[in-house]
């Protein structure tokens, strides 16, 4: 299987469940992985023929800006859905990793979805 990557996505969102984090902005870091056929891509040297990691990030950022989530696996399962309906990948691995200011760590949820080819 091949695969694309976006890595370091960094998205500002609204997110979070305490009233404070309603009124702010806090920056997620997104990771994704996507099974695609690098093949034909490789072999015609053609965009068309790839999976664009641009149109990709646009997407993640889209949903997560749009999305006022209160979850971070919320945040994940939407983009998630997202990038399965709207570009040529059939299975992904997505990592979420939100900030915890008072706790100098940062929170992470991955998910897959799909099926692997």
């Amino acid at each position: 299987m091949d695969t694309v990557s976006v890595r370091g996505l960094r998205v500002s969102a609204v997110i979070g469940m305490r009233d404070w984090e309603r009124e702010v902005t806090q920056t997620l870091t997104f990771n994704v992985e996507m099974a695609a056929d690098v093949g034909k891509a490789a072999a015609t040297d053609d965009l068309a023929d790839a999976l664009d990691y641009s149109a990709v990030a646009r997407t993640i950022s889209a949903v997560v800006r749009e999305g006022r989530f209160r979850l971070i696996e919320t945040a994940a399962e939407r983009v998630a859905e997202r990038l399965l309906a709207d570009h040529p990948v059939t299975w992904l691995r997505l990592e979420v990793l939100k900030p915890i200011a008072d706790g100098g760590y940062a929170a992470a949820v991955t998910i897959e979805r799909g099926t692997p080819v």
